[in-house]
């Protein structure tokens, strides 16, 4: 897999507020190095443990949850993730992996099947419970549209269970809008389960009082 350029998170003037102002200094986000899929396996699961209880664990392996296949399915690790799509860490300066999330790869297929061509779709963001409150996931987020930015993308496009509260504030926080005619899970053509869709046109700025800035890249990651 290839590895991008790291870049810093910047913590924002305290007058910004939002899920950004407590971001932590040094946190960089990069794609995943091989050694790092298990720790993202066990904080995925943590988080989403954390969140919601080990009982809605098909709630974010939703592909899987739609074929009764929940944990069975190849997407929920990080290794098979990585082989088609980018995964993204936030990792703290002694290497620790605090936060990730997966997107969809310039040139490769979407995670989900309702996204179009010139779409940046995202899925499996988390938090270890042990870093929230910092502005990870915003980092993250805002990390994932400058991304989809630069890599010519027209939007960038995510599903979200109806229970999960907190993450559609930090969507909204960041600019994302509901795009409720497409809500649901897609698979061959017919809604499955029931999610909600949101969406970012990246030519608009996004919630960029309340997210983290990220500085211009600093090197590589490796």
């Amino acid at each position: 897999m290839r590895h991008e350029p790291t870049a810093r998170v910047v913590a924002p003037g305290a007058a910004e507020g939002g899920f950004g102002a407590a971001a932590a200094a040094g946190v960089a986000i990069r794609t995943a190095l091989p050694a790092e899929y298990p720790a993202i396996d066990r904080l995925i699961s943590e988080a989403y443990e954390a969140d919601y209880g080990p009982q809605e664990e098909a709630e974010f392996d939703c592909d899987a949850a739609a074929a009764g296949k929940a944990d069975r399915d190849p997407v929920h690790e990080a290794s098979a993730r990585a082989a088609r799509f980018d995964l993204w860490v936030a990792v703290d300066p002694d290497g620790r992996v605090l936060g990730s999330v997966t997107t969809r790869r310039a040139g490769g297929p979407p995670l989900h099947e309702d996204v179009r061509d010139d779409e940046l779709d995202v899925r499996l963001l988390g938090v270890s419970p042990a870093a929230r409150r910092r502005g990870i996931a915003a980092a993250l987020m805002q990390a994932v549209v400058d991304r989809a930015r630069t890599a010519g993308f027209a939007a960038v496009v995510l599903k979200t269970a109806p229970n999960m509260v907190g993450a559609h504030r930090l969507y909204e926080t960041l600019g994302f809008a509901r795009d409720a005619p497409r809500d649901g899970l897609w698979i061959g053509g017919e809604k499955v389960l029931e999610l909600r869709t949101y969406a970012l046109p990246v030519g608009v700025a996004s919630g960029a009082a309340a997210g983290p800035r990220l500085a211009s890249p600093v090197g590589a990651s490796g």
